[in-house]
């Protein structure tokens, strides 16, 4: 009978013939969420962190997750001896020192950082920032991943927000911070080159968009690519000369700022960035949807995508929640 061995952190679990790692998890009284043991609910979700898990074990994850070697356990019977992880990996820091501060606009910040270490990162994903006093804040990645070493963050201004009062008052050029291991989901992958893409965001949302479109042009990807960036008033929008050259550089990047109130310049679109993108590509079946901004808008059009044609599996959201204002 062959059995193979399951390390967890510091303990071992053998798999016997037939069992599914979830059973065997059990069975050594591990605790792991777990319910349907079907791989519908996807609560038994872990990761691998030695290769890649059995190709029926990642059976209807988004393929992001498939690609960091996230599958389900009730769906693994192993082929081999497995070393896994029932948490996302430990919260390594790297020391960055600040090159660059640049306004975008009145409220928002373009921070450029070197990393001592390079960082292993995909267009999209976010880092946890935190200073010398421990204070910390998560932002997305703004450029893409052929920087390995530079990182550029958007960072809006809140009302007594305490990171980014600082990082906007006090942070100066020459200063040191320390940049998490990057996270998230919401990035780019170069494996369905042809596919229409559509990105919308509000605010500095537009911070992993503009690292995801980056990256696709890097690579080539011959899909369209349409972008809507919104705000209430055009001054709370920025980047719009560099988003227009490159419309006009790359024939299938398509971009559209928005504003909510009041009327609308010429060439720009008049309504919510979600209602205005949803009117302009009314049959999104086939597209990949890339949403970032407020929660209530990243919500709203997760809904408005879906029954647009989107599939679930090709809507990836990353909403920014924003803490009091006492708290940042």
């Amino acid at each position: 009978m062959l059995l193979h061995k399951i390390t967890l952190e510091d303990r071992q679990v053998v798999c016997q013939n037939g069992e599914s790692v979830l059973d065997a998890l059990l069975r050594e009284q591990i605790d792991i969420p777990h319910a349907c043991r079907e791989g519908a609910c996807q609560s038994c979700m872990i990761r691998s962190l030695d290769g890649s898990p059995p190709i029926a074990a990642q059976k209807g994850l988004k393929d992001v997750l498939r690609h960091q070697d996230h599958f389900l356990a009730c769906l693994c019977y192993p082929q081999q001896d497995m070393h896994i992880s029932l948490t996302p990996p430990a919260d390594f820091f790297t020391e960055a020192s600040v090159i660059a501060k640049e306004r975008l606009n009145a409220e928002t910040l373009l921070l450029t950082l070197q990393s001592k270490e390079a960082l292993d990162y995909y267009a999209g994903q976010f880092v946890n920032l935190r200073r010398a006093d421990g204070l910390t804040r998560s932002y997305s990645i703004a450029n893409n991943r052929i920087h390995t070493h530079k990182l550029t963050f958007h960072i809006r201004r809140l009302a007594g927000g305490r990171f980014s009062e600082w990082a906007h008052q006090e942070l100066n050029i020459g200063d040191t911070i320390s940049v998490s291991d990057p996270q998230g989901l919401c990035y780019y992958l170069p494996n369905q080159p042809e596919q229409s893409m559509l990105l919308i965001g509000t605010g500095s949302g537009l911070a992993p968009l503009a690292g995801i479109i980056s990256e696709a042009l890097h690579h080539g990807h011959a899909g369209d690519i349409h972008l809507f960036h919104g705000s209430r008033e055009v001054d709370g929008l920025y980047w719009i000369e560099e988003m227009q050259q490159l419309a006009g550089q790359y024939p299938n990047f398509h971009y559209t700022p928005c504003v909510s109130k009041g009327d609308a310049p010429a060439g720009f679109g008049a309504g919510r960035a979600n209602d205005v993108a949803i009117s302009t590509l009314p049959s999104l079946k086939g597209w990949r949807v890339y949403l970032c901004g407020h929660p209530d808008m990243v919500n709203q059009t997760k809904r408005q995508a879906y029954l647009h044609g989107a599939q679930l599996q090709d809507i990836y959201a990353d909403a920014f929640h924003v803490a009091s204002s006492t708290l940042d």
